[in-house]
């Protein structure tokens, strides 16, 4: 089910709502401690994820020990670098050992605690990964501060490593200048168009290059972008020429491959390149020996910066930007759109519409 939020629209509550209750009441808690089901990966995907890649395995949860937390996980994000995770290779982190519980950022609730700093009845999110509950130490866990008039669900997206990832991959590392061109790839994404919009607010002329036309129309509408571009149906590089007549001065890219070619062939002197990722690659795909990219001289001639980053390394500075993008989301001007489906057998097919480009928003699972 699709959502979106910000923007003066309404946020659309989900078909099954979850059971987002902080914790279990403890006069109530009932002896046995609670069974979980986990999805552990099995085989490593060559191309898009399939349920035989996992195995499912259900056993009793131990109690806490001293300085531990029992998590019941209610939301999973499904991002495109979990399919990067699930690779033979390692990627910014190990890749994900065969056989054990699948990796992946939740949004819990404290159930039981043995630890003081985190009682039962703490919204909570961290590594839960592809399971119903987690228990493990208190330290694993982010408490978060809930506004009450935000979703859960948003502390994984624009105030949680999404948003992370998009202000400070923008502002630290391209460090842009109000009147500047800023070109986005997957600027429809969870992150992209939020870059887009971080953009605006900075004074900078934002192009945003995503596949399909409903993607473009709501980067044109919603997102407030200069203009948007179809890798799908247009001509990348006369688009990028109609729209950039100046050149472009800075790039957030996500994808990598033919259209970052393109962009390459058009960067001003000392133009900044963030490289987020290079989804492109993520389901085993590699371009042909010798034809991409095939730009990267012009880096040189240009004078230009390509410069990678990984979120983790901005980890401090979490609720320093949380605290900034809050009154955005409150206020409905920083607009972003969810996608929601039951169970954790939903998860797989999650991952896929993010492979085909189906998707119109960050992906969820509910627990």
């Amino acid at each position: 089910m699709r959502t979106e939020t910000g923007g003066g629209s309404r946020r659309v509550q989900p078909a099954v709502e979850p059971d987002t209750n902080s914790g279990t009441d403890s006069g109530s808690r009932p002896e046995q401690p609670p069974e979980n089901t986990a999805w552990h990966l099995i085989a490593r995907p060559t191309g898009l994820v399939e349920r035989d890649h996992f195995e499912v395995r259900t056993s009793r949860v131990r109690a806490p020990k001293s300085g531990e937390v029992l998590v019941r996980n209610i939301f999973l994000m499904v991002p495109a670098s979990m399919r990067l995770w699930m690779n033979a290779d390692d990627s910014y982190l190990p890749a994900q050992p065969l056989g054990e519980v699948m990796r992946g950022i939740t949004v819990g609730v404290v159930d039981r605690s043995n630890a003081p700093d985190l009682p039962v009845g703490t919204f909570v999110t961290g590594m839960g990964g592809w399971q119903r509950f987690w228990v493990g130490s208190a330290r694993a866990w982010e408490p978060l501060r809930r506004h009450p008039d935000i979703p859960l669900s948003t502390y994984l997206g624009p105030l949680g490593l999404q948003g992370l990832t998009a202000y400070c991959g923008l502002t630290d590392v391209c460090q842009p200048v109000a009147g500047e061109t800023l070109v986005v790839t997957a600027a429809a994404g969870s992150v992209g168009s939020l870059v887009c919009q971080i953009g605006k607010r900075l004074g900078l002329r934002v192009v945003g290059i995503a596949g399909g036309p409903e993607k473009c129309e709501w980067l044109l509408e919603s997102c407030g972008v200069d203009g948007a571009i179809d890798y799908r149906n247009d001509d990348v590089g006369t688009r990028l020429d109609q729209l950039c007549p100046d050149g472009i001065d800075v790039v957030f890219e996500n994808v990598g491959g033919p259209v970052l070619d393109r962009i390459l062939e058009r960067i001003n002197r000392n133009a900044r390149i963030a490289l987020c990722g290079l989804v492109s690659t993520y389901y085993g795909a590699r371009p042909p020996a010798g034809q991409s990219p095939v730009n990267l001289m012009n880096l040189v001639n240009q004078r230009a910066t390509m410069r990678g980053f990984i979120v983790r390394d901005y980890l401090p500075r979490m609720a320093e930007v949380r605290d900034l993008l809050t009154p955005w989301v409150l206020d409905g001007s920083l607009v972003h759109r969810e996608e929601f489906s039951a169970g954790l057998e939903s998860a797989p097919a999650a991952m896929n519409r993010l492979a085909r480009g189906e998707n119109l928003g960050l992906q969820f699972v509910y627990i």
